[in-house]
């Protein structure tokens, strides 16, 4: 009696059994190999979410009211409020529209992108060291002087205090041109915080 088949016959002869157990077992390895190779690296610096731009980088904030909270959503706290507008900033974290930033101080926080703005701004900042002696010529050691050029000979323009903050127009790597309320000079880049040592900005 003849009997109906759905498909192709298939050989069950030892030769071809064999052969097609074989080709599945190579087809089995090779898919679990696949599954299993580590994905390909990123180059480095290379960011998988945010900006793709560098990390650490300066920034400013845009808003005289800017929320910081304490992670990367809205579902988070508000942990403190900065009310005033072009502070710099040290973006070293970002996910998806937020930003971790670093304040001069050191406090760290999360804010929405739009917040911020890529104007550079800096602070006068306080020598490292106290100096060794304060002659009575220079009863205020903290002043920091700012040039018509940069080059400490050139003519003084102002002596700034510590926390003074002013726009950054320019730096070499060595000096920066700053401005703000009444000034506008040179000052030696490590006398600021919100520029990186040796960056140069155009």
């Amino acid at each position: 009696m003849a009997l109906a088949s759905a498909g192709p016959s298939i050989d069950l002869s030892g030769d071809a059994f064999l052969a097609r157990r074989l080709l599945g077992g190579l087809l089995f390895w090779g898919l679990l190999a696949v599954a299993a190779a580590p994905a390909p690296a990123r180059a480095a610096g290379e960011q998988s979410e945010g900006s793709g731009l560098p990390l650490p980088r300066f920034a400013s904030l845009k808003s005289d009211h800017v929320n910081v909270r304490g992670g990367p959503n809205k579902d988070h706290d508000v942990a403190w409020v900065y009310t005033r507008p072009a502070l710099p900033v040290e973006i070293t974290a970002e996910f998806e529209n937020w930003r971790k930033i670093r304040d001069r101080d050191g406090s760290e926080g999360w804010v929405y992108h739009t917040l911020l703005s890529g104007k550079r701004t800096a602070f006068v900042a306080r020598p490292k060291a106290p100096p060794a002696r304060i002659s009575p010529a220079n009863v205020q050691p903290d002043l920091v002087p700012l040039h018509a050029s940069a080059d400490d000979a050139s003519p003084l323009r102002a002596m700034l205090e510590p926390g003074v903050l002013g726009t950054v127009r320019r730096c070499d790597g060595q000096w920066c041109r700053i401005a703000g309320a009444g000034f506008d000079g040179w000052i030696e880049q490590s006398r600021l915080w919100g520029v990186y040592p040796n960056e140069k900005i155009e």
